[in-house]
């Protein structure tokens, strides 16, 4: 198992990447258990009240969560790829360039 997290603007989103052998959580939605490698994150998006609030750059900003939208992959690589596109594009999603996300990739015991 893997977390990767992403840094920008004072504040941290960390999803995981689940490897073959381990069991990725199972709810509905969830990608065929046969995926050799599952990545599970959270998604969110700007709102311009209620969410949660949330202090980026600098700025006081609210958002919303969406469900975690799992996704299975064939290969370690794709998985990785995908992990960070996601993490960056949920940091644009909030007006963070995706230049300024810093992605780090944390092996972590199941």
């Amino acid at each position: 198992m893997y977390l990767v997290r992403g840094r920008a603007g004072g504040t941290t989103l960390t999803g995981t990447l689940y490897e073959r052998g381990e069991t990725p959580p199972s709810f509905k939605g969830a990608p065929d258990e046969d995926a050799p490698y599952v990545w599970v994150c959270d998604e969110f998006y700007e709102v311009d009240s209620g969410g949660t609030a949330q202090t980026v750059a600098g700025r006081e900003i609210h958002v919303a969560f969406e469900s975690p939208m799992p996704r299975g992959f064939e290969t370690r690589e794709q998985a990785v790829d995908a992990a960070e596109e996601h993490v960056r594009t949920q940091f644009a999603r909030i007006g963070v360039p995706p230049g300024d996300v810093e992605v780090e990739l944390v092996k972590q015991d199941p």
